[in-house]
């Protein structure tokens, strides 16, 4: 299976967020599975691709080529799809994933694991999604969904969509675990309600 994950690039996090990245990695490596990411070398990107590498795993990193410069993207023991946009590189990264996990991250990992959900809601696609709270980095996140499906900006199904897991190993399990059949799936309507 093709596992995108959306991570943070920074350089200057707690240690522990690095271990969970680099656990889930090793993880994904050791049961068969490729990581589709940002190509990033540093930060959570960075360590979660490390993991794999760790454990004779595969990559695909996708990047604009504007990211192409000395030191910002982890090409060792990588294939590298390019793209000239943010957007083509969103679109690509969907194309070759089968399931999406979320690290801890800031304003683009937010951007971009939305956007995924967003298009799930829509039934554009039924990918399994989870979000790893290491250290419980996305209690607000999921307090402000919360607010968001109270306040009816949004259906409460939306949560349902993906899954809050606290371990790498449980992200893993859900994103691998089998889908249901179309037909038992919640219908478009049912989410904007």
């Amino acid at each position: 299976m093709n596992i995108c994950v959306y991570a943070a690039s920074s350089t200057s996090l707690a240690h522990d967020y690095y271990t969970a990245a680099e656990d889930l990695g090793r993880l994904m490596a050791e049961n068969g599975h490729t990581l589709v990411f940002g190509g990033g070398a540093e930060g959570l990107m960075g360590a979660c691709a490390r993991g794999v590498r760790a454990g004779g795993g595969k990559m695909i990193g996708v990047a604009p080529r504007f990211f192409d410069e000395p030191g910002v993207l982890l090409k060792e023991g990588c294939e590298f799809v390019f793209t000239e946009t943010m957007s083509e590189r969103k679109r690509e990264m969907d194309r070759l994933s089968d399931a999406f996990i979320a690290l801890p991250g800031g304003i683009g990992t937010y951007e971009e694991f939305i956007e995924t959900l967003t298009l799930k809601q829509l039934g554009r696609h039924r990918k399994p999604m989870a979000i790893l709270s290491t250290m419980d980095y996305y209690a607000p996140f999921m307090e402000m969904l919360r607010h968001t499906a109270d306040s009816g900006f949004m259906s409460r199904g939306v949560l349902s969509l993906f899954a809050l897991c606290k371990t790498p190993g449980e992200a893993l399990a859900h994103v691998t675990a089998p889908v249901p059949p179309a037909d038992s799936a919640p219908s478009l309507a049912d989410y904007n309600r």
